[in-house]
């Protein structure tokens, strides 16, 4: 049965360092949910709280409306899947799943049944005897997927595990995770600092930085509406264009920036006359030499000059100069006519796509 977790005033420090500083957050049951965030930003500590390796120093952690605080691991009925896999190699592959079975002393008939459901699960039953370390890195990550499962746990906690693989294979894994959330409705709490695993696969997300829990929201609401210059760099790409705020209404704003007056229709800061904030314009929301047809077109035009063309296949990156500010844009399906370097053109972006965030 899948429970919910929430963590109230968390807080968890190693000599004077706050690694985790006073986190309120709520994990609904069932849902998948990302914890992203740097290196070195508290999201491991944060997991490790969950899985009971750490206590809290101060605050509440439950699972439901039980109080976990002192619980040991062994006890939360928690799987944990590691970077690492943490396999036993001397070990066959169904004698890593059984292990944990073995430990809660089911009988033999049941734990091969758990053990065959696993496989399936994982799409590894005709591995079920061979020997660990005669496995491919993301069929290790396969079975260790399969031991934390196999025993039913109330939550799969995942830190980063997927993050040894190649690139393919880091897609294939995700597309396999995100499909076995969906068969089994388990609460997964996933800790990652790769943003692209937390956009494809989260429920929901929570970006965090030195401690803190800047922002929760679902991946669309992140990266559109990004909480400050921080969430809007680490989530996705983004160009910043300095400015300050001329005028503000109803949710529109007009900015003067180094490159000219900008016009925004997303303003949900609040933000008043004389205001420095900094524009975050995605790269795929600057369109080189848009067609003069377009409704957006007069919104906002941009004079750049490109200064390198990166061409890979279904999409063509462009390297800008603005006024001497570097700007990044993202041409979708380009044919076989291409920019160079050298050109000067005319960036066209929706006053939508122009989030003005305080400086």
């Amino acid at each position: 049965m899948a429970v919910a977790v929430q963590l109230t005033h968390v807080t968890k420090a190693f000599d004077t360092t706050l690694a985790v500083n006073d986190v309120s957050l709520k994990i609904e049951k069932g849902e998948f949910f990302f914890l992203l965030g740097p290196s070195g930003c508290g999201k491991s500590t944060f997991l490790r709280i969950v899985a009971g390796f750490y206590k809290p120093d101060t605050g509440e952690l439950r699972f439901d409306d039980t109080l976990m605080n002192n619980v040991p691991p062994h006890q939360r009925n928690t799987g944990m899947v590691f970077q690492n896999y943490a396999l036993w190699p001397h070990m066959s592959v169904a004698e890593n799943i059984e292990y944990g079975l073995t430990l809660r002393k089911l009988e033999k008939s049941e734990r091969s049944e758990k053990i065959a459901r696993a496989l399936e699960m994982v799409q590894m039953e005709d591995y079920h005897d061979r020997a660990v370390n005669t496995l491919s890195g993301g069929q290790q990550q396969r079975i260790a997927l399969a031991r934390a499962l196999v025993v039913e746990p109330s939550v799969l906690l995942l830190d980063e595990p997927i993050s040894n693989l190649d690139a393919a294979l880091r897609q294939q894994m995700r597309d396999e995770i995100k499909q076995i959330h969906d068969r089994t409705n388990i609460t997964m709490f996933y800790v990652t600092h790769d943003q692209v695993d937390a956009l494809s696969m989260a429920d929901r997300m929570a970006i965090m930085q030195d401690g803190i829990v800047i922002q929760v929201g679902t991946p669309r609401e992140v990266y559109q509406f990004p909480k400050n210059a921080f969430v809007a760099s680490f989530v996705g790409e983004t160009n910043f264009i300095s400015g300050k705020v001329q005028h503000t209404s109803n949710g529109h704003a007009t900015i003067e920036t180094p490159v000219g007056t900008l016009h925004s229709k997303t303003v949900y800061h609040n933000l008043s006359e004389g205001t420095p904030v900094q524009c975050s314009i995605r790269p795929e929301a600057l369109s080189v030499n848009n067609n003069q047809n377009d409704g957006n077109r007069a919104e906002n035009t941009i004079t750049a000059k490109i200064t390198a063309v990166n061409y890979l296949g279904r999409i063509e990156e462009y390297q800008l100069a603005a006024a001497d500010i570097p700007l990044k844009a993202v041409h979708h399906n380009p044919g076989i006519e291409t920019k160079k370097p050298g050109d000067t053109v005319q960036l066209a972006i929706a006053a939508a796509a122009v989030i003005p965030l305080p400086d």
